[in-house]
């Protein structure tokens, strides 16, 4: 899933949402204060210089936070702090901070400009400042007091963002696209192999590798930098725990009521509709016969409903699709943008207890019927209320013991005197092992922003209360045990199983190539050829270009890629050994289906040009940044190193 998103990240689509996410603030709302700072700096030192304009630490904070936040909402469980450290979400929000200063400078330079009235119309379609489906200054003078931004300071961005986006027109707005273009885009879509391969796995070679402790030992100290040992740290600490505070958190209704309208979009209801259906599988390519004989299941299905049979029963008969027919046909509640277009323009027109005629979908034909309809809205006040005293008195919680721990860390901070601000607190000190800057922290689990805290400080010294979204903590440094280069027997496991995977890994590679060089030299047929050597062929199945270099069944390869589609015959074989997901692959053309150019009509040819045009747009923004990054002047300071060490 990581080659996937890394694929991605560099898309115009993605760009213009981390754009919009970083840089407008609202939307996210400043998360920066939703995650805390993990940053022991002063948010004000300077960070960046670009071309002689100075970007505070705070900015590039901010980004990462947005940054973080996004992917958290996108990925939820399955974005973990070593997807965050494999993607290199710090130095991602510091380069595209880079990217939007050369953007805005260019504009500048370009004589661009944003009017006021453009401004006021910006900030007026932003969802955030609405109420009751339109902009209320009440409530974007409240959002903005909340987030402690000033709209001097929020226009300021806004102003930024403006002019970064007609810098973009700017740049874009000259592509064009040719007739060939369209027809290689077509081609590239349409026109499919099939390969034929054999995989060479070095997990299949490891029972060969022989470790003799000579050679093992002259292998480790040439790689011992590799298996270094690095820094690790102990705490004392104390957790200063929200809900120890929960009792002694006040509010009045006032309090109640501005809590509610500064969280409306919490209290948002989505138009949905609840609905069951019956599918009738058909797809494009059915011959007349079967959509004759599916047209009439269905029918006949739609008939049984119609005269009163129980719809989840006929379901349970007729659907093919069988996880909702097992349930009846149930598909719960859904919203718009979630079921295909003729599916959902069909079930939002239905009244609850109606039952729709045939609908034809890609999927094939479906009869819905609707059992409820929620409109859009905002639950009352009144209707949430015990949910809105929850979520104050949390906050408040959290407000008191964010308090408590930084009264304590500033009575105590130059005596470093922890047991004092424990027994003032009546809280108890708690210790951990050692741990590395990646590691899990006994008691608090995987907490990057206490380990950048904690491998910051010196001995002796209280750390500032780092603050997570569910504890608050206050430590010292109890035991400090500093880098080193291990002997072989403290890491023996690992350089053995290291040592016995590449070795394999030559192994493996040896194998593929000598199997390519008999191939080449017989001119030999691959199927053959793996028969009597006893090995396994594989197909990939049919793929096209579109695929952007994924070949089923073996993973992404764009120099395999590139030399499917050039060769000619069946049994052709690509030139080389191709390393995919640390197997090697040799492999032979099965099959080349040419594109048929009569499907190429001219609806289709208006989604390619359309398509080509944002590929072209975003290839032009690309060109213009890279040639502004290797004009620009950038400075990292000390203070940016350090913080995307971390």
């Amino acid at each position: 899933m990581l080659d996937i998103i890394r694929r991605k990240q560099k898309t115009l689509l993605v760009k213009i949402v981390f754009w919009v996410i970083i840089a407008a603030f609202i939307g996210t709302i400043f998360l920066v204060w939703g995650r805390g700072s993990d940053n022991p700096q002063d948010p004000a030192a300077t960070a960046l210089i670009i071309n002689g304009e100075k970007l505070p630490l705070e900015a590039v904070q901010r980004s990462y936070n947005n940054l973080y936040n996004l992917y958290q909402s996108l990925y939820r469980d399955q974005f973990t702090p070593e997807m965050e450290r494999s993607l290199g979400l710090r130095r991602m929000a510091a380069d595209r901070l880079v990217e939007q200063t050369l953007l805005a400078q260019e504009a500048e330079r370009r004589g661009l400009k944003v009017s006021r009235d453009e401004l006021i119309a910006s900030i007026a379609e932003i969802t955030a400042f609405h109420e009751n489906g339109v902009f209320s200054r009440q409530r974007y003078l409240e959002v903005l007091s909340f987030q402690r931004i000033t709209p001097d300071e929020f226009e300021r961005s806004q102003h930024r963002q403006l002019l970064i986006s007609k810098i973009i027109d700017e740049i874009q707005k000259d592509v064009v696209v040719h007739e060939e273009d369209i027809v290689a885009e077509f081609r590239n879509r349409n026109e499919e192999v099939n390969l034929s391969f054999v995989t060479f796995a070095p997990s299949l070679f490891e029972e060969r590798v022989e470790v003799s402790e000579s050679e093992l030992l002259a292998w480790f100290s040439e790689r011992r930098e590799n298996f270094r040992l690095p820094e690790a740290v102990s705490l004392r600490y104390i957790d200063f725990d929200p809900q120890r505070y929960f009792d002694q958190v006040t509010f009045d209704e006032a309090a109640v009521e501005r809590h509610y309208r500064r969280n409306l979009d919490q209290f948002e209801v989505r138009e949905q509709v609840e609905a069951s259906h019956i599918l009738i599988r058909l797809t494009d390519d059915a011959d007349e016969t079967r959509i004759a004989r599916q047209r009439e299941r269905a029918e006949e299905a739609l008939r049984q409903v119609r005269d009163g049979k129980d719809f989840g029963e006929v379901a349970q008969t007729y659907s093919d699709d069988e996880a909702s027919a097992a349930q009846g046909g149930d598909l719960g509640y859904f919203p718009r943008g979630v079921m295909v277009q003729a599916f959902e323009q069909v079930a939002f027109a239905l009244s609850p207890g109606e039952i729709s005629d045939l609908v034809r979908t890609p999927f094939g034909l479906h009869i819905i019927k609707v059992t409820d309809h929620i409109e859009a809205g905002i639950h009352p006040l009144e209707k949430v209320i015990e949910d809105v005293k929850a979520d104050l008195r949390r906050e408040e919680a959290r407000q008191l013991a964010i308090q408590k721990a930084m009264d304590a860390y500033n009575q105590y901070r130059h005596s470093g005197d922890l047991e004092t601000a424990a027994r003032v607190n009546e809280l108890e000190i708690r210790e951990t092992g050692l741990f590395t800057r990646d590691g899990i922290i006994d008691g608090i689990g995987r907490a990057p922003q206490v380990a950048v805290s904690a491998f910051g400080l010196t001995t002796g010294q209280l750390a500032r209360p780092v603050i997570l979204p569910q504890n608050v903590y206050l430590f010292k440094i109890k035991e400090r045990r500093a880098s080193r280069l291990p002997e072989l027997d403290e890491v023996r496991a690992k350089v053995e199983e290291a040592y016995r995977q590449e070795k394999a890994a030559e192994l493996a590679r040896q194998a593929a190539a000598e199997f390519l060089a008999e191939l080449k030299q017989d001119n030999g047929d691959i199927e053959q050829l793996a028969r009597q050597k006893g090995l396994r062929l594989q197909e990939s199945g049919r793929f096209s270009g579109a695929y952007e270099n994924f070949i089923p069944r073996l993973g992404e390869n764009a120099p395999l890629t590139a030399a499917a589609f050039e060769l000619n015959e069946p049994g052709d074989i690509a030139p080389e050994v191709y390393e995919i997901d640390d197997n090697y692959v040799v492999a032979a053309l099965k099959e080349f289906l040419p594109a048929d150019m009569n499907l190429l009509d001219d609806n289709l040819r208006a989604e390619l040009r359309n398509a080509l045009q944002v590929r072209k747009q975003e290839a032009a923004l690309d060109t213009k940044v890279d040639a502004l990054r290797s004009e620009a002047n950038i400075q990292i300071t000390p203070i940016l190193a350090n913080f995307l060490e971390r």
